[in-house]
């Protein structure tokens, strides 16, 4: 609740919250929403024009692009977030392990990570999709074999500046259990961090599944996603190029609101950042009567 107090006193992050919120809340519950089946075609209405029955108009198979948008919503966002869960839960307990335990533990998780992230992400992502085939499922499964260690590095270092707190050692003389620690002394100081890095990797594996759908390598016709449905209007780019404008301002406004809400979900849950905001404020707060002055003399 607190979290939310400092996030509302950001405009742009409650927007950015508002939109992400509202998406995911639209994707859920795309049966409800959507005015048609996506999938339903009518050849007769092909490349028709925004009427009041369709309101963005038809593709090139006549089938309603509002209703394909909002089930896109589901692969392209609803999916992610699951592969992002899987990739930051799976991360995230191998990096309280390797910073806790440290020692030889720690080399060897760390080494295998500085393996995994030795590679371009983009690349082994196609390598891995090439071997496993196209569709959804291998794409998840890609993001989550190349997402963990990047999860795992960063959580193994925030939990290493902690494992040697007082509070910590305290508590190990009280001959409190590894896994009791953990859950109850590093993992609510953590959190905060595997907040802001999970909601600024969510943006670029939005990005991903959708380029790689855009290349012919995701989700398969006739299911909607928003890159495939990118790559689908190509061919009449220039003759109707709304049909691509629509797939793409929804992934540019989705990315770019995510990325907003995870700066100012950083800035929530950083107190120097907090602070360093407000003495901004006031300072240009302090400043504008003194031009307002100058500019009446």
């Amino acid at each position: 609740m607190k979290l939310l107090v400092q996030l509302m006193k950001d405009k742009l992050g409650t927007a950015s919250l508002a939109i992400v919120a509202s998406t995911l809340l639209i994707g859920l519950c795309a049966p409800l929403v959507a005015p048609h089946d996506p999938n339903e075609v009518h050849m007769e209405l092909r490349f028709a024009e925004a009427s009041w029955q369709y309101w963005l108009g038809n593709d090139h198979l006549g089938r309603c692009v509002l209703s394909r948008l909002i089930y896109g919503i589901r692969p392209s966002v609803l999916w992610v977030l699951v592969a992002l869960a899987a990739s930051a839960f799976i991360g995230a307990a191998l990096g309280f392990v390797a910073g806790y335990f440290k020692g030889r533990t720690d080399a060897l998780l760390m080494r295998f990570c500085d393996c995994m992230l030795s590679f371009p992400g983009y690349v082994m992502t196609l390598a891995i999709v090439g071997m496993l085939g196209a569709g959804l499922e291998n794409i998840l499964i890609a993001f989550v074999l190349m997402k963990w260690a990047w999860f795992a590095r960063v959580i193994r270092t925030v939990v290493r500046q902690y494992a040697d707190a007082d509070y910590v050692k305290f508590a190990k003389t009280l001959g409190a259990g590894h896994f009791r620690i953990m859950v109850k002394h590093i993992v609510p100081v953590a959190l905060p961090d595997i907040a802001v890095i999970s909601s600024s990797t969510f943006g670029s594996m939005i990005l991903q599944i959708s380029g790689l759908s855009f290349l012919g390598l995701g989700i398969q016709a006739p299911h909607a996603e928003w890159g495939m449905m990118l790559n689908e209007a190509r061919s009449v780019m220039f003759s109707r190029p709304e049909l691509m404008l629509i797939p793409g301002i929804a992934i540019m406004v989705v990315v770019s609101a995510v990325n907003f809400l995870s700066d100012s979900l950083q800035t929530a849950l950083d107190p120097k950042l907090m602070a360093a905001r407000q003495g901004t404020k006031t300072r240009i707060g302090a400043l504008l009567p003194k031009l307002r002055g100058k500019e009446v003399a």
